[in-house]
């Protein structure tokens, strides 16, 4: 016999639906995100322009040193551009493989292929979305400057050591950066190979040259053209990009064991970590730079994972938002989405009909650009800035920029993390001070009405401590250590109105303090616990030891009176006792 749905349960799965399907509406696309597309379409149909010309450089230049090839940076430019245009949370965002990206698909490439590429690009994508839903995004304003600039330092460095070989035109394999970049230089130095350092040269003087008097200008791209047509005018024997796809290729599901999927979960993790981080960071950097938009993290979030999944389908590889193009889109007057969709129609058009012309391009030329692009990733008076601001400022820019270049960056942000969190948390704990405080300033003077005998009586064995700051496990032993010494007293009066933290290790040396001093037959009494504090010190008993003594005031003049009676009344804890 089949019993009836309990109305509980159909009422809370009701209610779990009605949550998640709440969720997903406050993620998707919003009819205001494309009417907003008709408000100014020629300033977004040239900011677009302008940002596909920018990053048609860019897209080849990172799709190369993903290990993938140029023609799976444009596919990420394409695809990851257009959907994450589509279904993230900014109006001005543009997206597509960035150089951090492919610091971390660089050995996943090289041990795994184009399906671990796949593979980690699905499963990070997965992993986004899941973020989306459970709000992640509002929490990665909280990652401190610190971390952000030594992390970016790094991947600078990262970037341009990347670059060594195809620069100075010698190939050397390998998976770690630096000791790629160190056999390139001695290969070269061996048998130099003029014609590709000079190319190089040249493209990063001449960007970084123009950057400064004309920011406007498209120099990535007009250098490139022209270290191409000197190449074929004076046919120097440069390496070039070689053959493009023609087409946007069809999409395939990998091919991959179990075992290899658990494998690159921890890459997959790394990814979408980072992904997450440069994606959100882009977008507040943008809102900085608009007057009036405001991004969504979360649906940037979920915007990146619809993106994330996508792209290695198509053959491209995992994405982020760039922030380099976002400027660039922003400066160029971008008012909508339209404009980073008309970017990514750029480049297809470029993929459609220059195939050819692109494959010429020489790796030189590339790897210039990509020089350029991580020395201007370095902002020298905001790292100038931390490096002087303090010495904790400074040891987590160190801790997190060799983390980033000798480790792995998911790592190198959790240890820019915690290195950052360990240093405020000990700066916190200095805060934390225990201050003994004159008598005569807590009493209430009209009410004194002591003797000259009474009142010496109370200076020699009556003292008061006020707390200021944070009574934490940072701190707790520190500021305590001097209750504990205390001599010849009969009272001690704690005041902690100005509390401003107490946790279980704070409670608890606390607790062990008062009951240290109460073996000595030192009365503590206590004033102006904040009640949100209450709870903390009941846990562990001795704030209903204190309570039950009568021994907890409101307010320190009240417990300065009892003190006075405790010290001139040898029966003053007698049953009967007025207290």
């Amino acid at each position: 016999m089949s019993q009836e749905p309990d109305a509980a349960h159909l009422s809370g799965g009701r209610s779990v639906l009605g949550h998640a399907l709440k969720r997903v509406r406050s993620l998707a696309p919003r009819r205001a995100d494309y009417a907003q597309m008709r408000v100014a379409p020629r300033k977004d149909l040239m900011a677009g322009i302008t940002v596909g010309v920018v990053a048609l450089p860019l897209a080849l230049g990172f799709g190369i040193s993903s290990g993938l090839g140029a023609g799976a940076g444009l596919i990420t430019a394409i695809i990851a551009g257009t959907l994450a245009a589509l279904f993230g949370g900014s109006n001005v965002q543009v997206s597509g493989p960035t150089g951090a990206m492919t610091v971390v698909l660089v050995p996943i490439v090289a041990v795994y292929g184009t399906n671990g590429v796949l593979v980690v690009g699905l499963m990070a994508g997965v992993l986004l979305i899941g973020m989306a839903f459970a709000g992640v995004g509002r929490y990665v304003r909280f990652i401190p400057l610190p971390v952000i600039e030594g992390f970016t330092l790094g991947i600078a460095v990262i970037i341009g050591l990347q670059q060594v070989p195809a620069a100075l035109g010698v190939t050397v394999e390998g998976q770690h950066v630096a000791g790629v970049a160190a056999g390139a230089v001695a290969d070269w130095a061996a048998s130099p190979d003029w014609p590709a350092a000079t190319v190089t040269f040249v493209v990063v003087a001449l960007i970084l040259g123009v950057v400064r008097l004309r920011p406007a200008v498209p120099i990535a791209l007009i250098a490139v053209i022209a270290a191409t047509a000197a190449t074929a005018l004076f046919d120097l024997p440069l390496a070039a990009i070689g053959a493009l796809p023609s087409h946007i290729p069809a999409p395939a599901l990998p091919d991959f064991a179990w075992t290899d999927i658990r494998t690159l979960a921890v890459p997959a993790l790394a990814v979408a970590a980072l992904a997450a981080l440069e994606s959100l960071l882009s977008a507040t950097v943008a809102d900085a730079m608009s007057v009036s938009d405001r991004h969504d993290p979360d649906r940037e979030l979920f915007g990146q994972g619809i993106a994330n999944i996508a792209s290695p389908l198509f053959g491209g590889i995992p994405a982020t938002a760039a922030i380099a193009r976002t400027a660039v889109n922003v400066r160029s007057g971008a008012a909508s989405r339209l404009a980073a969709l008309v970017h990514a129609l750029v480049l297809l058009v470029i993929v459609l009909a220059l195939a050819d012309a692109v494959g010429k391009i020489p790796l030189a030329a590339l790897a210039g650009v990509l020089i350029a692009t991580a020395i201007r990733m370095v902002e020298v008076s905001s790292v100038r800035v931390l490096l002087r601001s303090s010495r904790s400022d400074t040891a987590v820019v160190v801790v997190t920029f060799v983390a980033t270049v000798a480790l792995d960056l998911a790592t190198a942000v959790i240890l820019g993390i915690v290195a950052a969190g360990a240093l405020a948390l000990r700066q916190m704990a200095k805060t934390a001070t225990l201050q003994e405080v004159p008598l005569e300033t807590l009493s209430n003077p009209a009410a004194d009405h002591h003797s000259d005998e009474e009142r010496a009586l109370l200076d020699a064995h009556v003292v008061a401590y006020r707390f200021e700051g944070p009574l934490f496990f940072g701190g707790a032993h520190m500021a305590l250590l001097e209750l504990t010494e205390v001599s010849d007293i009969r009272v001690v009066i704690l005041r902690l109105s100005h509390v401003t933290t107490l946790d279980a290790t704070g409670a608890a040396v606390l607790a062990d303090t008062i009951r240290s001093l109460e073996r000595r037959d030192v009365a503590v009494l206590m004033s102006g616990l904040p009640a949100r504090f209450i709870a903390a010190l009941a846990a562990n008993g001795a704030y209903a030891e204190l309570a039950e003594r009568g021994h907890v005031f409101d307010h320190t003049p009240e417990a300065i009176a009892h003190a006075r009676r405790h010290v001139t009344r040898d029966q003053h804890h007698a049953p009967n006792s007025a207290s």
